[in-house]
């Protein structure tokens, strides 16, 4: 089975005030349709850039990346950022929900981004957050939600959208144990039973239990691999 996101040789370097960092040092990865992928490593080692890159929210210094069979990198801003709409989930540790927006507008967001009709979208917002038992908070804006429960409308946000691959950053980071554990197991019961792609970005043990494999990251470069079953 051919790769649905693929990295070649990949190098990101920030540059601010003649300062140069590398965050990725000659990255290769790929990943296949139905996977449930941690990308592991401690805090400054590339995981969130290396997301940012595979997503097409940012560029690479040199290499390559390659998304459902096309390559975004060579791509200017408005086709990677159609490739977004239609191919990528995103669920980020900020949550990035628009707090004017109800959880059911914001999980219909990306869906009327594409120009879907109102009830189509609707419909599938509502089913998006049924399964993350979020329906009774349709009507409910961001500031009126726990962290936990924010968390839920951004993957439902994601989920509703229906995409190639969601890109998950540090999705646990800012939840409490209870609530991190049942994101946990929807997102696990989504990928087994919908066959959604799931990568994440994590140094959080209690996800890590539950990947099938963990790519290990340190200084911008993959120091190692392990499957889990």
């Amino acid at each position: 089975m051919p790769a649905l996101v693929e990295a070649r040789n990949l190098h990101k370097v920030y540059r601010a005030d003649g300062v140069e960092t590398p965050a990725l040092r000659g990255v290769n990865f790929s990943a296949r349709r139905g996977e449930f992928t941690a990308i592991a490593g401690p805090s400054g080692s590339g995981k969130s850039t290396l997301l940012h890159l595979l997503g097409g929210l940012d560029l690479p210094t040199e290499g390559e990346v390659w998304l459902d069979g096309e390559r975004l990198d060579d791509k200017g801003a408005v086709a990677r950022a159609r490739l977004r709409l239609w191919k990528v989930g995103f669920v980020f540790q900020a949550y990035n929900l628009i707090p004017v927006l109800t959880a059911l507008e914001n999980a219909a967001f990306v869906l009327e981004l594409r120009g879907l009709p109102a009830r189509e979208r609707s419909e599938r917002a509502r089913a998006a957050l049924a399964e993350l038992e979020m329906e009774g908070y349709a009507s409910r804006k961001p500031n009126q939600l726990s962290g936990g429960q924010q968390q839920r409308v951004a993957v439902a946000r994601a989920l509703a959208a229906e995409p190639a691959v969601i890109f998950a950053d540090e999705p646990t980071a800012n939840l409490d144990s209870k609530t991190g554990r049942a994101l946990i197991e929807y997102m696990k019961r989504l990928n087994r039973e919908k066959g959604v792609t799931f990568i994440f970005s994590t140094h959080d043990p209690r996800l890590l239990e539950h990947v099938r494999r963990v790519v290990h990251l340190e200084d911008g470069r993959i120091v190692g691999e392990e499957e889990r079953g």
